[in-house]
């Protein structure tokens, strides 16, 4: 596994030795990161189930401004912070180790708003329409940015949730990646919540 492009293009990446983390293969992120935009000019970047941080890192070398990379495992905390000074990216990124759902709760009571967010949790756990859900009740997203989330082919998620509404879908084996938008706020207050 390795950084494809931009800045710290060709960096090895380490990864989880662990059955719970399933990295995202380079020919998979390679396709997503031609449909989200191959080059980023600023912003932040959430990678939330981060594994190896392998996303968020690939967001950075592509121009983001600064990352965010948050799991519960230590040893996913610990590879991603090497994967870091691998790439020389540490002064641009914050690592924490939390669950997700505590993680988004901080990120909102410090009014932060992402670009783009990172969402590939383990595929055995349901948790992905709460973290949706939770996204758009925060306000994580800022307007014109992407939620990207991984999970199995059997697993559907909905159309939308709250604003957050999906726009496209891509399909690779049997790993699926939905990309959802953050539809404006309303200017009157009729919003469509």
């Amino acid at each position: 596994m390795r950084i494809i492009a931009g800045s710290s293009k060709g960096t090895r990446l380490k990864t989880v030795q662990s059955f719970h983390v399933r990295p995202t293969t380079d020919r998979v992120k390679e396709s997503l990161f031609q449909v989200i935009g191959p080059f980023f000019d600023g912003g932040w970047v959430l990678d939330l189930f981060a594994g190896s941080g392998s996303l968020g890192l690939e967001a950075l070398s592509r121009g983001a401004d600064r990352a965010v990379f948050v799991d519960r495992d230590r040893a996913s905390v610990d590879v991603i912070r090497r994967n870091l000074e691998a790439a020389r990216m540490g002064r641009r990124a914050e690592v924490y180790q939390r669950d997700a759902r505590a993680a988004l709760r901080i990120l909102a009571k410090r009014e932060t708003a992402f670009r783009l967010i990172f969402l590939d949790p383990p595929y055995k756990e349901d948790i992905l329409p709460d973290i949706l859900t939770a996204i758009d009740e925060r306000k994580l997203l800022e307007e014109g940015g992407w939620v990207i989330a991984e999970h199995g082919g059997d697993r559907p998620l909905g159309p939308a949730y709250g604003r957050l509404v999906q726009s496209r879908s891509l399909v690779y084996g049997d790993t699926q990646i939905d990309l959802y938008t953050r539809e404006a706020d309303s200017e009157e207050g009729g919003g469509n919540r």
